[in-house]
């Protein structure tokens, strides 16, 4: 009995030592399993920037920008059209007049999302998952708080701003109501901005592009029912984009909380990192600021073109609508610049740097040639789709003609910023373009513009800013370059 009891002590051993192998072996592979998981991105919207020829896969990332960004536009100008053609150029005056005062209060976020662009992107080239997810969750968690903050103080400011930019009597009513509609969407924008970022800074962005289709053929649809057939002016305008806001959100959501990889988000983990919300301020707010302040001379334009009344107003919406799609097209290869950039910094490629400027050059110069100056030369029948009215269209030729058919200069200028925040310096650039284009541009309203009281001289400041800058921009550039060689940067 004895000898029996031993042997099944020895079976009972050997069994519970079976039974511990199994478990490490299975566990080893669990955990095999999650770092793979964890490490797996969907390669079928990921770009690799490091490696490879840059033209086609610089084409391949800002093609489908290019498209969003006109998409977005065709989507905002049917807002323009529907209620231009159906409310009246009152209400198309006042839609018209919220759009620099709203970029001024959302600009500082938005600058922001291009910091957490820049923060994922160059953890992304250094293939640091662990830091690439707590970048996503920490940028997820700053949208929610700024959306929440912007909607407070939209609905709450807007009127006594819009009073400020000297809005004419018979508009700011009808512009109130837009904005403080507007701006009940800003969590839902501000979740879209910084989810698209942070798709982006892997390469991806066709999905952002699919969920933008569909949220502004929405938008479409409900500006129709709520313009044409409720009657409903700007606020049916203002409901509309709302709601196409809420779409968007949600599926860069979804998109985000079904990832398998280390851009999965996931509700639990929403929380601050400061060290990763540190590294996005310190590019974010430069750039925020630089975008504020853009947004305060344009502010300052905005009331000086106000001083022309309803008419000219009118004109000036219309045409900056147009030249809207110039501007994000041209943006877009910004974005583009921005993106490769960081991802070759993270992995050290700091050679590939110089030919992804140039090539960024080269592409935003054809945009901003063919698209400006055809934007300008097919100017009349371009305006014809917002106003019947052929005084309105005159003042915004005259727009397009000073503004439109010089921009590539601004494109040039937004791919020296581009790439100079990609190596992580943000305030260079923004000092820069304070001191290029905003002061520049207030000191001329104030001086040159109150001795020539004429739209052609306001007008005027915008190329002549561009020009300006960008060349200062060229000659930081290359004292950065020099130094990035000798010191590389590290997040």
């Amino acid at each position: 009995s004895c000898l029996y009891l031993a042997s099944v002590r020895n079976d009972v051993c050997r069994s519970t030592a079976d039974l511990k192998l199994f478990w490490f072996k299975t566990e080893s592979k669990a955990a095999e399993l999650r770092l793979r998981r964890k490490r797996k991105m969907k390669k079928s919207y990921e770009i690799d920037m490091c490696n490879g020829p840059l033209w086609g896969k610089l084409l391949l990332f800002s093609v489908p920008l290019i498209l969003s960004g006109i998409l977005q536009l065709l989507f905002n100008a049917a807002d323009i059209v529907v209620v231009g053609r159906f409310s009246g150029s009152e209400s198309l005056a006042a839609v018209g007049s919220t759009s620099s005062l709203i970029n001024l209060l959302i600009n500082l976020f938005i600058g922001i999302s291009v910091g957490a662009n820049v923060v994922v992107g160059r953890y992304y080239g250094a293939r640091d998952y662990d830091e690439i997810e707590e970048s996503v969750h920490t940028a997820i968690y700053t949208a929610i708080v700024g959306g929440i903050l912007m909607l407070i103080i939209g609905v709450f400011a807007a009127k006594p701003m819009l009073k400020l930019m000297g809005t004419p009597a018979n508009v700011i009513d009808l512009a109130v109501i837009y904005m403080r509609i507007y701006f009940l969407g800003m969590p839902a924008f501000m979740i879209y901005n910084f989810g698209a970022a942070i798709l982006r800074a892997v390469g991806d962005t066709k999905r952002p592009l699919y969920f933008l289709t569909a949220a502004g053929i929405v938008n479409v649809i409900f500006n129709l029912i709520f313009v044409i057939v409720f009657n409903m002016g700007v606020a049916g305008v203002a409901t509309a984009t709302l709601i196409s806001e809420i779409i968007s959100a949600v599926l860069i959501w979804l998109s985000l909380s079904k990832s398998d990889g280390a851009l999965r988000l996931e509700r639990k983990k929403i929380r601050l990192h400061k060290d990763k919300l540190s590294v996005m301020l310190k590019i974010g707010i430069p750039a925020g600021l630089q975008g504020t302040i853009f947004s305060i001379s344009n502010v300052l334009i905005q009331s000086s073109v106000n001083s022309f009344g309803s008419v000219v107003m009118a004109g000036n919406t219309a045409a900056s609508n147009i030249e809207g799609f110039v501007y994000n097209a041209m943006n877009s290869v910004y974005q583009t610049a921005l993106s490769f950039t960081s991802q070759n910094m993270g992995a050290k490629q700091y050679h590939r740097i110089d030919k992804i400027l140039l090539t960024c050059i080269a592409v935003v110069s054809t945009i901003g040639l063919v698209m400006g100056i055809g934007a300008y030369l097919l100017g009349h029948p371009l305006l014809s789709l917002y106003t019947t009215s052929e005084e309105v269209i005159r003042y915004g030729i005259l727009r397009l003609s000073l503004i439109s058919a010089p921009y590539l200069l601004c494109g040039i200028m937004d791919v020296f910023v581009g790439s100079l925040r990609g190596m992580g310096y943000s305030i260079m650039p923004m000092l820069v373009s304070l001191s290029g284009a905003c002061i520049f541009r207030i000191i001329w309203i104030f001086t040159i513009f109150q001795m020539h009281h004429t739209l052609f001289c306001l007008y005027i400041s915008y190329p002549i800013s561009w020009l300006l800058t960008a060349s200062i921009h060229a000659i930081c550039y290359l004292v950065v370059r020099k130094k990035i060689i000798h010191q590389p940067i590290v997040v």
